[in-house]
C-alpha cells in the first residue's frame, strides 16, 4: 500500500475525532483501492457502535420507567447505563486511534 492509501486508510479511523460517519462513507465511495475500502467499512462499523449503545441505553431507560419502578431503581439503572455506555465509547474511541496509528506506521 502506498503512502496515500495508508493515509486514507488511517484517516478512516482518525475521523472519529471530526467526522465519524461522513468521512469513511465518502472515502469508501471515492477510493478504488480495495484495502482502503475494507478499512472504511470497519471504521463505519466502529463509529456506529457508540451510537447503538446510546440508543440501547435510552430504550432500556424507557422500559425501566414504563414498568413503574421505584425512584431508586430508575436512578441506579440510569447510573449503570451511563457508565456502561461511557466505557463502550471510550474503548471504541481508543481502538480507533490505535488502529489508525498502526495502519499509518505499518511498513509495506
Amino acid at each position: 500500500m502506498d503512502n496515500t492509501n495508508k493515509f486514507l486508510a488511517s484517516l478512516n479511523y482518525f475521523s472519529v475525532l471530526f467526522a465519524p460517519f461522513l468521512l469513511p462513507i465518502v472515502i469508501y465511495f471515492v477510493v478504488d483501492h480495495q484495502e482502503v475500502k475494507q478499512h472504511a467499512k470497519k471504521a463505519i462499523v466502529s463509529h456506529i457502535i457508540p451510537f447503538l449503545s446510546i440508543v440501547g441505553l435510552f430504550i432500556t431507560l424507557f422500559f425501566t420507567i414504563g414498568s413503574n419502578p421505584s425512584d431508586d431503581t430508575i436512578f441506579f439503572s440510569a447510573i449503570i447505563g451511563f457508565l456502561v455506555v461511557g466505557i463502550i465509547n471510550i474503548i471504541v474511541f481508543i481502538w480507533n486511534i490505535v488502529k489508525g496509528i498502526r495502519i499509518f506506521t505499518k511498513e509495506t
